[in-house]
This record gives C-alpha cells, sequence and structure tokens, in this order.
C-alpha cells in the first residue's frame, strides 16, 4: 500500500469528476493546506525517493559550513589522520 499525495483543481468539471471518482472507488481523500505540506522536497532519482527532512537539513548545514570556510580539505587520508592524531 502507498500513499499518493495529488494537486486537484476542484472548481473545474475534471477535477470534480476525479475527486468523485476517486471517492466512489473508496479511496481515502482528504484537503490538505498548503502550509501542511513540506516546504522542501528533494527528489532522489538514485534511490527513487523523496529525501528525509533530516537528511535535507543534514546537506544545508553541510552547504553553510562550505559557505563559511568551516571545511578542511585533505590530499590523502593519512594527512587528515595525521591532523585529527590518529595513528595508523
Amino acid at each position: 500500500m502507498a500513499t499518493y499525495a495529488i494537486t486537484l483543481n476542484e472548481r473545474t468539471a475534471s477535477g470534480k469528476a476525479l475527486k468523485a471518482y476517486l471517492q466512489a472507488l473508496g479511496v481515502f481523500v482528504s484537503k490538505v493546506t498548503p502550509k501542511a505540506t513540506p516546504e522542501t522536497r528533494i527528489y532522489d532519482p538514485e534511490t527513487g525517493c523523496y529525501l528525509k527532512d533530516s537528511v535535507v537539513k543534514s546537506i544545508e548545514q553541510a552547504h553553510e559550513d562550505m559557505k563559511h570556510g568551516r571545511l578542511k580539505a585533505y590530499n590523502s587520508v593519512e594527512d587528515m589522520f595525521k591532523d585529527l592524531g590518529i595513528n595508523v
């Protein structure tokens, strides 16, 4: 079973007909306000799903870190280990 969200113009004849058809089939139809829908929806074509809000927040945080220079770049893994004080 899956959940689908569609945008339907209830003021048009085709929108009214589709809503009536879905209700006749027994499909649960509910009206959602625009504020209830998530603002950020990022589609991942590799997985075929939308990213979770926690993943989107992590990506946004990483982007902020990049903009403000809070990231370090290393030439190799060994250099990174040395900087972190890890003896390999």
